[in-house]
């Protein structure tokens, strides 16, 4: 395993309304916990998919069908390239790797392959612009399309400092498309972003949130120019939750109570201050804010729902409701969702389930949500899961997964990318206007280990990435 590997360095995206990824994950972290790895990728999965104000999807289930009627596979581009030793000279970028990350912006796929770099694609041309690494020992760990100054920020660790801090790069989209990289600059320069710092982005509340452990030190910056706004400096925090308008601060517990805060994220006013009181030596599973509601869970314990106005609390049957691995909130509709076992729940703030996905088991167990899209009119959620078929010729487990869109409300699956479907094709298009088709894979090939998912909404494309580091693209 290559060095960068083994640093515990953690980027962190949450968006708090509405994407996407997406993102509340399940999460005990701060400067003195570690955030697992799925709630990484939640928060991930909220800021990219759950990034703007919603609204209520209003349509009937058959027009969101129509949108994915007639899918065929339409490219095929390869982040791998064997000449890219001529700019790189750490020997595991050069290796190919699987898909960890996509991201989509003005006709351009950006496509993150796990051993850190990072390709940039155009759907105009369909060929491949540039590789993003503009340091030959430059890692490229995540990516966060900022809608407010139409820029891509990639956040990296270098092998000259052992791969210990990250580095924050903002880059122009239109200065991508002509690989003008160096018109990018450098942002945070300030902060020491050493593990167990951290960056996170607000997409919704237009707020960049970084921690620098090695002063202690939270502070606040814009999104949209990224000035400095304020700054915490309490050695007891252990966390901090953002929700839109506000920031919940967690502190150290003690036996029998949680000390928290309430700030406005605007200028870092305390809006209230209290104590929530515990199970004495039990941990905390979780505590999660949603707007006024507080979410706290213990070991073996019932979900707790708190209405922090009026201290009004609502209890839900630790039978009922068990400790998932992550969230994603759905603010505009007063909901959320849950991951556990391979399985995504809906539930609104009186504890009461609310839909059941009958044909949406996921393919990961550990939580990927890079395998995730919620839309931002929150009524559809994208994801790579198990197909029907299951094994293959001699038995053994079939590594074909299928695309499931299904309906947030109802849990329907209302559309679905498999193999199995004899409609499904390679876009006979792509013959016609080449002589040859471009795609080497067939159908089942690129549905074979999707490690990466994204949709490009005003596009209608599905975009998948794979083990083999190849992205391939599905519309109609």
């Amino acid at each position: 395993m290559e060095n960068h590997k083994k640093t515990p360095v953690r980027v962190r995206f949450r968006v708090t309304a509405k994407k996407r990824g997406c993102d509340a994950g399940a999460s005990c972290s701060g400067k003195r916990g570690r955030q697992r790895d799925c709630v990484n990728s939640v928060r991930k999965l909220q800021r990219r998919e759950i990034g703007a104000l919603p609204r209520m999807a209003r349509g009937a289930a058959s027009d969101a069908a129509e949108k994915f009627r007639n899918i065929q596979l339409q490219e095929e581009f390869d982040t791998y390239d064997h000449n890219v030793h001529w700019f790189v000279k750490l020997q595991f970028l050069k290796k190919r790797s699987k898909i960890i990350e996509i991201v989509s912006a003005k006709d351009i796929i950006f496509a993150l392959a796990q051993s850190g770099l990072c390709a940039a694609f155009s759907r105009t041309t369909n060929k491949r612009i540039c590789f993003l690494n503009i340091s030959p020992d430059e890692v490229i760990r995540s990516l966060f399309y900022n809608k407010n100054n139409d820029s891509l920020i990639t956040v990296s660790v270098y092998a000259s400092d052992h791969f210990s801090s990250l580095k924050c790069r903002t880059t122009p989209i239109e200065y991508i498309k002509r690989s003008q990289l160096d018109a990018g600059f450098p942002l945070f320069e300030s902060e020491s972003l050493k593990w167990p710092g951290f960056v996170e982005f607000d997409d919704v509340n237009g707020k960049v949130l970084t921690y620098s452990a090695q002063d202690g030190i939270y502070k606040v910056f814009d999104l949209k120019n990224y000035n400095f706004l304020y700054a915490i400096s309490d050695k007891n925090v252990q966390e901090i939750k953002i929700s839109p308008g506000i920031m919940l601060l967690i502190f150290n517990r003690t036996p029998s109570y949680v000390p928290l805060k309430i700030l406005s994220i605007e200028d870092g006013t305390v809006l209230k201050s209290f104590n929530h009181l515990l199970h004495r030596n039990k941990k905390v599973d979780f505590i999660e804010q949603f707007n006024e509601k507080l979410l706290v869970k213990q070991e073996n314990e019932n979900l707790q729902i708190l209405d922090v106005r009026d201290s009004e609390l609502t209890e839900v049957s630790r039978t009922e409701f068990m400790t998932p691995s992550a969230f994603i909130f759905l603010y505009e509709n007063h909901l959320f969702l849950t991951f556990r076992n391979r399985t995504v729940a809906v539930w609104n703030f009186r504890g009461e389930l609310v839909t059941s996905f009958e044909d949406h088991l996921l393919w990961h167990p550990d939580c990927n949500t890079n395998n995730i899209y919620i839309t931002s009119d929150q009524d559809l959620i994208i994801s790579y899961c198990k197909a029907e078929e299951g094994c293959g010729d001699e038995g053994e487990v079939s590594a074909v997964g299928s695309i499931n869109m299904s309906n947030i409300l109802t849990g329907k699956c209302i559309a679905k990318i498999s193999a199995s479907d004899p409609a499904l094709q390679i876009s006979p298009r792509r013959r016609c206007e080449t002589g040859r088709s471009s795609i080497r894979s067939t159908v089942r090939e690129a549905l074979e280990d999707v490690t990466a998912l994204f949709y490009d909404e005003e596009r209608n494309e599905i975009y998948t990435g794979n083990k083999q580091g190849l992205i391939h693209v599905w519309s109609n």
